[in-house]
């Protein structure tokens, strides 16, 4: 079954999602088998896994089924030790009687076959428990990890759904625990935790429910300490989890400051702070250290908490079912019966404390991936595909302010661009360049007026009909980690290699590749570390520019690459208009010899257009655009 089979329904998911925590539970919700998740108020945010637990219920009641079987066999072995100390018993009763006569070889014959049909029968009993708790992992922990596979592809999907304003909201790091371990901790909660929950609660009641029938009196005193175990658990766990996420945020505090000391060490280096440095990581590691010496103490007090309290339990069963072994109500079988589910019942009373525990962290997990998955993408796109027929562009006043800050990037935008022509954008830094290049493929939602291609408005596209048509170098470049090869064929993946190799010679970075020991298939390191700064850009045009697309965005991708190297790559560009007339080039540029054969030039500061026009016009201007090419020219001027 395929992901999309097993993924759920995004509107019935949306309405869980956005239930406030506040709410009391809906009942429809309580007649869907999942009686455990009404329990604890704390989980009401995990109603949002109703739905993917519903798509497993076979899995689930199959678990439960098997749980139960599991437990009925965990009982009768108990029983049978009850069973072979009364048959000792009886049979030392029998060799006093028949002490010195032939009779005591065949007594011994039927005690020693007795003895070894019951632990036969312990023996089997055990197997069968062992196969159902192994049929119990087969259903209930694969339904934990076939959800926690769906959740974290929806997850995954939904941040690739949301618009670029989110991730300026959000932190990558926080994102990147919420899908790695907070849907960890929610797995928990659905596997082992349903599985001990239910395992405990059927445990108990079939434990329990044979002590009584054996001794209502003697099950009451057995079970007094049990109580207060439970709790010095759930209170002993609950200080122990306290302190784990004390140490956790410590510990990522202190992966962090190493990894920027590592990140940043030549400038730790230049300004010779090894030992400023060196004196904060010992500081941040006693903290660690500390932290972790107070938890290793409270950590110590567990297991001597459980033996003692158990201990009681076993003392007073002794003591009180002797008496009655005494009065002749109960028989010596019977008090080892009963300390056999005492230790039987350790278990479930233990995973009260440690499994609230584990259902706390998970509420918490949920609470946060409840609230990522209620965030709705700002911009909405249609689901039509109407091809886009020609590279027309056409801003209409168009206005943007960022939401998050307020700050108003674009201001009454016009201008026309008609295929095969050939945009530049010059102005100063901040003057909302790279912006105004964003709003074409949506990647921000524009405030004020319209933005036209081929004729239509933009929102009139789907995304994929509206990005696949356009190429986009940006300007902050991100390779990934992987060869040369695959990043430029991220634009294109099924380009062939001459396809890639074609890309890298438009882009001026074929003879650097080839002199690789590896050439395309040189890894080039995490964002392309092993990279310089003009290869990277390179790379980047090369990924554009292989998706032969309708519109060209190149957003001030020549900075780092000396001036032959930019002719070079100019005169690519020339060539590639002329065979593809109806491709539209957007560049954005500091230097002019980059533009300065644009069909039309616009100059932007403080995000609106303050001169336009060709490079000829543009210089009869006393403006911004005359005085950056005349600086340029005494630049280039200038005597090495």
């Amino acid at each position: 079954m395929s992901c999309n089979d097993r993924c759920i329904h995004p509107e019935i998911k949306r309405k869980i999602f956005l239930l406030p925590s506040c709410l009391p539970l809906p009942e429809y919700l309580y007649g869907r088998g999942f009686f455990f998740i009404g329990i604890f108020a704390d989980m009401k945010a995990l109603l949002a896994l109703n739905p993917y637990i519903w798509t497993y219920n076979k899995h689930l009641f199959l678990g439960i089924f098997f749980v139960v079987i599991s437990n009925i066999f965990t009982v009768y072995p108990a029983q049978i030790v009850r069973q072979a100390l009364n048959m000792v018993g009886d049979m030392l009763e029998f060799y006093g009687l028949v002490a010195g006569s032939s009779l005591v070889d065949r007594l011994n014959d039927i005690l020693f076959n007795s003895l070894f049909l019951f632990a036969g029968l312990v023996i089997l009993m055990a197997l069968i428990r062992g196969f159902f708790l192994f049929l119990t992992r087969q259903t209930l922990i694969v339904m934990s990890r076939l959800i926690e596979y769906d959740l974290r592809n929806d997850l995954y999907r939904h941040f690739q759904d949301m618009s670029l304003s989110f991730y300026r909201r959000k932190r990558t790091g926080d994102l990147m625990a919420r899908i790695t371990e907070d849907i960890s901790r929610v797995r928990m909660y659905l596997g082992p935790g349903i599985m001990y929950t239910i395992n405990a609660i059927s445990l108990t009641i079939v434990v329990i429910s044979t002590m009584v029938m054996v001794n209502p009196e003697l099950t009451l005193y057995t079970l007094l300490p049990l109580p207060i175990l439970s709790y010095l658990i759930y209170y002993v766990e609950s200080t122990i989890q306290n302190r784990s996420e004390k140490i956790q945020r410590q510990l990522s505090k202190l992966t962090t400051f190493t990894q920027e000391i590592f990140s940043g060490i030549r400038v730790v280096k230049a300004y010779v702070k090894e030992k400023e440095s060196s004196l904060k990581f010992s500081k941040e590691c006693d903290d660690y250290k500390d932290k972790s010496l107070h938890l290793a103490k409270i950590e110590a007090t567990f297991y001597p908490l459980v033996v003692i309290l158990v201990g009681l339990s076993t003392v007073l069963t002794i003591w009180i079912g002797s008496e009655k072994v005494i009065s002749g109500s109960l028989s010596i079988g019977n008090i080892a019966e009963f300390v056999i589910y005492i230790g039987i019942l350790t278990w479930p009373i233990v995973a009260i404390g440690w499994v609230t525990t584990m259902i706390q962290r998970a509420a918490a997990s949920q609470v946060r991936l409840n609230q990522l998955l209620a965030e709705r993408p700002e911009m909405k796109f249609v689901e039509n595909s109407i091809e886009i027929k020609h590279a027309e562009i056409e801003f209409k006043e168009v206005g943007f302010r960022y939401p998050d800050t307020g700050i108003q990037a674009v201001k009454g935008v016009s201008f026309k661009l008609r295929p095969g022509q050939k945009l530049g954008i010059i102005g100063p830094t901040g003057s909302g360049k790279t912006t105004l290049c964003a709003l074409i493929p949506r990647m921000f939602e524009i405030d004020e007026g319209e933005i036209y291609l081929s004729g239509l408005p933009i929102q009139t596209y789907s995304k994929a009909a509206l990005r696949e048509s356009i190429g986009y170098a940006p300007q902050d470049v991100f390779l990934f980690s992987d060869t040369i090869h695959d990043n430029i064929a991220f634009g294109k993946p099924q380009a062939s290699e001459e396809e890639v190799r074609q890309a890298a010679s438009s882009s001026s970075i074929y003879k650097s590749i080839v002199n690789f020991p590896q050439q395309f298939e040189t890894m080039v390191g995490e964002r392309g570390v092993t990279l310089s700064g003009g290869q990277k850009q390179r790379i980047s045009i090369a990924r554009a520019w292989i998706r032969q697309p309708k519109i060209l965005i190149l957003d001030d991708v020549l900075s780092a690459v000396d001036t032959s190297t930019e002719e070079e790559i100019l005169n690519h560009l020339r060539l590639y208009r002329r065979d593809k007339r109806e491709v539209a080039i957007i560049m954005v540029a500091h230097r002019i010899s980059c533009i300065q054969d644009s069909d039309l030039i616009i100059v932007l500061e403080d995000g609106q257009i303050t001169e336009s026009g060709t490079h000829q016009e543009l210089l009869k201007i006393n403006g911004y655009y005359k005085r950056i090419y005349e600086k340029q020219l005494l630049e280039v001027a200038k005597p090495a």
